[in-house]
């Protein structure tokens, strides 16, 4: 844990007792803040008031003597409305944090020398966040990883001079931390995604660009428009900035050329990794994440023939093209974590023949983007609410069978492919929907299709769950 004594003696307020924000509350306490918690949950607020910590409804305390309100990321901040605690803390013009903003002001005030790497994008992080971390612990660092990747930040080992913090940050923490100043700050890509919650493409675009812009250190995808320019902005503000790039050279930084990362600097251009056979980096979505961090690394300064080296032992992530079985030549992948097309586009272009488990509870757009890809694609199974509607954007073009659940889908998909006289096939969940109309959350949809798959008699006959 990381106690939070920056605001030792004062009142605060905090709204949201989930994962974080129930970890956010236990470190202030700890740091000797006089904190009142509320959730709209009532089962949250009794887990609270069992762990010791003062519950009370926020609208009914004396807000004149609250310093600020702690804002679990999931509590709406601007859009759609308002939440009710944040309209109280307007009203009193009390200031409105989250845990990362907490984490920056503690480490200010304890470990100024900590280096902080923070990443965001709309898709990559995860898996960007988790490759930085295994490199720095190869290359020997105290590296620690959390935030939106699943352990809350405060959660952390506590906050050391030596130690490296490797932190994920979605659009919903970053609007939460007004003094976010990471060492290295690193921008992936953007494409709409939680529209909802920011109200316009423009503004959430912008919440992402207050990472780098305040980073000493910015790396920037540009492979997408939006992103570009946010480097391009870095550059008139006279911020050092790497770009990196999965689509072809760039002037300063890192990009990828077929399987091979590319470092251009000072006119030069030169190899500084392979890729190939390192199958937990595969396609080029992936060589924009181990571009970023490259990048990262080299930005702290450490040796790029190390940090090529410490590539090839990286175990990949849980839910996000994760192999979990093969079986002769079926490749079984979970990609449960891609949650919207753009997210199931980089595992649909790293495979030539595809056996596709797709649906769940839809976002905007559906999965029209994809139809460069259907040709790969030897039939869908679909899932979940959007199984009529994806089975529409499918017809003519792909095969499909609706198969409304995930156990289901895997047996059917399997089915199929094994008798694919390809020599490579893959049955690949990647259901481009967030998963909340069949499972809590997009962990539990991938382990569930673990454990389809394992239960397979095809699977158990050939003894090669990875």
């Amino acid at each position: 844990m990381i106690p939070v004594t920056c605001l030792k003696g004062q009142d605060i307020a905090l709204f949201g007792l989930g994962g974080s924000g129930l970890s956010t509350a236990r470190a202030l306490a700890e740091g000797g803040a006089k904190v009142t918690v509320w959730d709209d949950a009532p089962a949250r607020v009794e887990a609270a008031r069992a762990e010791g910590l003062t519950a009370t409804d926020l609208r009914q305390i004396d807000w004149s003597c609250v310093s600020a309100l702690v804002l679990a990321p999931g509590v709406s901040l601007t859009h759609p409305v308002p939440h009710w605690s944040v309209q109280l803390a307007q009203e009193h013009g009390v200031e409105i944090i989250g845990d990362i903003e907490l984490f920056c002001r503690e480490r200010r005030h304890l470990a100024s020398k900590a280096r902080m790497i923070a990443i965001t994008g709309t898709n990559g992080k995860s898996t960007t966040t988790a490759l930085i971390t295994h490199l720095l612990k190869a290359l020997g660092l105290d590296a620690q990883m959390g935030g939106n990747i699943g352990v809350p930040i405060l959660d952390l080992a506590p906050l050391s001079d030596e130690r490296v913090y490797v932190v994920e940050c979605s659009s919903y923490q970053i609007d939460l931390a007004p003094g976010l100043d990471a060492t290295v700050g690193v921008h992936l890509n953007l494409s709409p995604d939680h529209l909802d919650r920011h109200g316009s493409m423009e503004n959430y675009a912008a919440i992402k660009e207050r990472l780098v812009a305040s980073a000493r250190i910015a790396v920037v995808g540009v492979d997408d428009e939006m992103s570009a320019a946010i480097a391009q902005r870095q550059d008139l503000a006279s911020m050092p900035v790497w770009r990196i790039s999965a689509q072809g050279p760039v002037e300063q930084g890192i990009w990828l050329q077929g399987s091979t990362l590319m470092r251009s600097e000072a006119g030069d251009a030169h190899a500084v990794a392979d890729l190939a056979g390192i199958d937990t980096l595969r396609g080029a979505h992936n060589g924009q994440n181990a571009a970023a961090a490259f990048a990262s690394l080299c930005a702290l300064g450490l040796e790029p023939e190390a940090i090529a080296a410490a590539l090839r032992s990286f175990g990949g992530l849980h839910h996000r093209m994760e192999l979990v079985a093969r079986a002769g030549k079926i490749l079984f992948v979970n990609d449960s974590k891609a949650t919207n097309a753009d997210a199931a586009a980089r595992a649909l272009s790293s495979y030539e023949r595809i056996y596709w488990i797709a649906g769940g509870k839809p976002k905007a757009g559906g999965i029209a983007s994809l139809d460069a890809f259907f040709p790969k694609i030897a039939k869908a199974y679909l899932i979940g609410e959007a199984a009529e509607a994806f089975a529409a954007t499918l017809e003519g073009k792909v095969a499909t069978e609706l198969c409304g659940t995930l156990d289901k889908a895997v047996i059917a998909a399997a089915r199929d492919a094994g008798a694919d006289a390809s020599a490579e096939v893959a049955v690949l969940l990647s259901p481009a929907c967030a998963s909340f109309d069949q499972f809590p959350n997009f962990e539990k949809r991938g382990e569930a299709f673990a454990e389809a798959v394992k239960a397979l008699p095809v699977v158990q006959e050939h003894q090669e769950t990875v």
